[in-house]
């Protein structure tokens, strides 16, 4: 798991961060929590930054913050199902999986999680991801949920094959969290975010 940055880069600094992610391809998947709007700034901040963003949204994630939003931050169409064909001759996205450099999942709930270290392909985010070659392409997880969720022996066997899987993790941080509990599982700050992608691609401080 990443860290807290613990260099002197500012994280939220387009001009920081245009040496990492200035023409780069960046899949960010997003799955249905409340922590839903820190990930506007994250994809702001890489489009700010020259990053070609695609967003592509789970349809809980939906009822947080509408694909709009993201489209007008990415600049990009969003997807939202598995059956939209916004590429007449992929209807499958796997052109997506193929051309991005690295991906992140944010949030990254129980539920995702679960699918992901099971290697299901329920949703438009988990069917695009699945066909990611992560030996080329970091998929870095922000897992976002309940403390009493994150502690699930379940929810912590998902988070140990992730790892053995090869997805990178960002957090979760501890904190008030919006069921107005304390504990671990409140999802990274974007800072920590992008931080966590650049350490994935090879650049910035620390490691994962």
């Amino acid at each position: 798991m990443t860290n807290k940055a613990d260099d002197n880069t500012d994280w939220l600094s387009p001009a920081a961060l245009k040496p990492v992610f200035d023409g780069r391809s960046v899949l960010v998947c997003i799955s249905g929590g409340i922590a839903v709007y820190k990930v506007c700034t994250v994809v702001s901040r890489l489009a700010q930054a020259g990053a070609d963003v695609t967003v592509c949204m789970t349809k809980a994630a939906t009822e947080f913050v509408s694909p709009i939003t993201f489209q007008a931050l990415s600049g990009n169409p969003v997807y939202t199902s598995s059956w939209e064909h916004i590429e007449s001759s992929d209807p499958q996205h796997i052109a997506l999986a193929d051309r991005c450099d690295v991906a992140l999942v944010a949030p990254c709930t129980m539920n995702t999680l679960s699918d992901l270290a099971h290697g299901k392909t329920d949703s438009v985010v988990t069917l695009i991801l699945s066909a990611v070659d992560r030996k080329r392409a970091p998929v870095v997880l922000a897992p976002a949920m309940n403390d009493g969720m994150w502690r699930q022996p379940s929810n912590q066997r998902n988070v140990e094959q992730a790892i053995a899987d090869g997805f990178t993790l960002v957090g979760p941080g501890d904190g008030w969290q919006a069921c107005r509990h304390v504990g671990t599982g409140r999802m990274s700050e974007p800072e920590e975010i992008l931080r966590g992608l650049a350490c994935a691609l090879g650049n910035g401080g620390g490691g994962a």
